[in-house]
């Protein structure tokens, strides 16, 4: 074997599994692995703070299905990088963190910046290891991206001390290669079962979250409900695994992100069939409301999330595009039956109770700004949003009609994840249109990433719905009787978002009236693909807007007449 630098052979290691593309900032703990990149194919961009890192990864997976890869150095590095992690882990999407350390002879000494990142990473990782022999390097780097791919998706943290990056080792690359991933398959008599449940059913649903996304299974799941003439609703992670202009999209049912008919919809259905769903809080509200009568068949990758929030009357252990495929085989050998009425049924609670998205009043009310989104921009776009009143809202009007065109940080919530997730996404798609969506205070968190998209000409269109409120918790304090420190108001405009966005080098303009959405969405869009620069179109709505939510599917609280 050719003797060669660990850092040679990790980096070999990275180009081999198909990242194309890091995020990181260097730090003298990590330069080793820098020196290693020198010349290589892979491109490197400078993030201004190692959470942007971990975001940019993170969007940079999701859109392509590869493992995103971000880089940091010692001690606070590794710290930063906790909250994109605890991201990744929470929607199931691959990444791994790369850490530098202080050398191991010092780890016992309180050195500088050498903290346990290990330890504190384990809670929200597959896996969290630290490399403390360097022939292991090349090998524990592709177990990492076996496990973080294997399964349930998810993200990996690999340390490495200095002292050990700096070693030779005798490696081949010519004769490596990625380990192997095992589909998860499923037992046959359970897909049976299924199928029985399924075909006796009088008002099924099938229910799609983000398992069917990360899954590749979106094709299986429209031959699935075709072939059975069953409605496909969707929850807020597995959004664009169906389209929506589809006679059997059924809309989303939840407390928050939801539609008024997909929620009575869910209410008279029967059976509902959950393909790689977690049942979050968020779209089940109370469980005895959302269990009700019905029968429940959960299907999910990872074993220990069936029984986890409620007993499903069936449990199966498979990845989604597996099962679909069994169920589609088996249902070669028997008849489904039409089911005419209650897909007509649905259609007419979607005329019945839609929400309204066509006002013209002022101060702008957010459901318009949504409207024009959809007018604006075609299915191909790819959408970025975080968390918050805008969210809800893009939930509830915002169209998506293809798998990954829809990215939204759904368990963790994390503010300020649209900028750097953008920037991951649009370099995984870089001739791809990428929107992303922002609240005013969200928009601050992680603002200086602009720089990023600036120094490597990286141009989307940011699309922001300023209250200049904490929206959403300003709505959950009026349950206190209170509107306290959630105002963000200040001066005359409060903080001018146009003149940030100039001042990294972008352009951006503010909007007050509904007539002047429409051009400016179209300005941003040539602007954006001309600077290849972010471009910002500030959109200021009504200051109190609220967002229909509540507790229970049948207890939501519209704040508007059906339209």
């Amino acid at each position: 074997m050719p003797r060669i630098p660990a850092m040679q052979a990790v980096v070999d290691v990275l180009e081999s599994e198909g990242v194309d593309t890091v995020f990181g900032c260097p730090g003298a703990a990590i330069l080793p692995l820098y020196n290693a990149l020198q010349g290589r194919a892979i491109e490197h961009l400078i993030v201004r703070h190692e959470e942007g890192a971990t975001h940019m990864a993170d969007g940079w997976a999701r859109t392509n299905g590869n493992v995103g890869v971000a880089i940091g150095t010692s001690g606070p590095a590794g710290t930063n990088m906790i909250t994109g992690l605890y991201t990744a882990h929470a929607d199931s999407i691959p990444i791994i963190c790369i850490t530098g350390q202080a050398a191991t002879t010092k780890l016992h000494q309180e050195a500088f910046q050498a903290v346990d990142i290990v330890e504190i990473a384990k809670p929200v990782t597959k896996w969290a290891v630290q490399v403390k022999e360097a022939a292991q390097l090349p090998w524990i780097f592709r177990e990492a991206f076996r496990i973080a791919r294997s399964g349930r998706p998810g993200p990996v943290l690999i340390d490495l001390p200095i002292d050990v990056q700096k070693q030779d080792i005798e490696w081949d690359s010519s004769i490596d290669s990625p380990l192997p991933v095992t589909r998860v398959t499923p037992a046959p008599a359970r897909v049976e079962r299924a199928l029985d449940l399924l075909l006796a059913a009088e008002r099924p649903l099938i229910l799609a979250g983000g398992g069917v996304v990360l899954g590749e299974a979106s094709e299986r799941l429209r031959a699935a409900a075709e072939r059975l003439d069953v409605p496909v609703q969707v929850t807020l992670m597995g959004k664009g695994s169906f389209p929506e202009d589809h006679e059997l999209f059924a809309g989303m049912a939840g407390i928050q992100t939801s539609q008024r008919w997909a929620n009575a919809a869910f209410l008279e259905a029967d059976l509902v069939l959950a393909l790689g769903a977690r049942f979050g809080d968020r779209h089940t509200g109370e469980l005895s409301v959302y269990r009700g009568d019905r029968k429940f068949i959960h299907v999910d990758i990872e074993p220990t999330q069936l029984g986890k929030v409620f007993g499903p009357d069936l449990g199966i252990v498979s990845d989604t595009r597996e099962f679909l495929d069994a169920l589609l085989t088996a249902l070669a050998r028997r008849t489904a039956p039409p089911r005419r009425e209650w897909v007509a049924r649905i259609g007419e609670l979607k005329a019945a109770l839609p929400r309204r998205d066509d006002f013209d009043s002022l101060p702008i009310k957010a459901p318009r700004v949504f409207k024009e989104i959809n007018e604006t921009f075609g299915e191909d776009t790819y959408f970025v949003t975080a968390i918050g009143l805008y969210q809800i809202w893009s939930g509830q009007f915002q169209q998506a009609h293809k798998p990954r065109h829809y990215q939204v940080c759904g368990q963790a919530g994390p503010l300020g994840w649209e900028i750097p997730a953008a920037i991951g996404v649009k370099k995984a798609r870089p001739d791809a249109e990428v929107v992303g969506v922002v609240g005013d205070y969200s928009f601050q968190f992680l603002v200086e990433e602009l720089a990023v998209a600036a120094q490597y000409d990286v141009g989307f269109v940011l699309i922001m719905l300023n209250n200049e409120y904490l929206g959403l918790i300003r709505q959950a304090e009026t349950g206190y009787e209170m509107n306290f420190e959630v105002d963000i108001h200040y001066d005359t405009i409060g903080t001018d978002n146009v003149k940030i966005m100039e001042a990294y080098g972008c352009s951006g303009t503010r909007v007050h009236e509904p007539g002047e959405i429409r051009t400016s969405l179209e300005w941003a869009r040539k602007e954006a693909e001309r600077t290849s620069r972010p471009v910002l179109v500030e959109i200021m709505i009504e200051r109190e807007g609220n967002a229909a939510m509540g507790a229970a599917l049948d207890a939501v609280r519209e704040f508007e007449p059906a339209g």
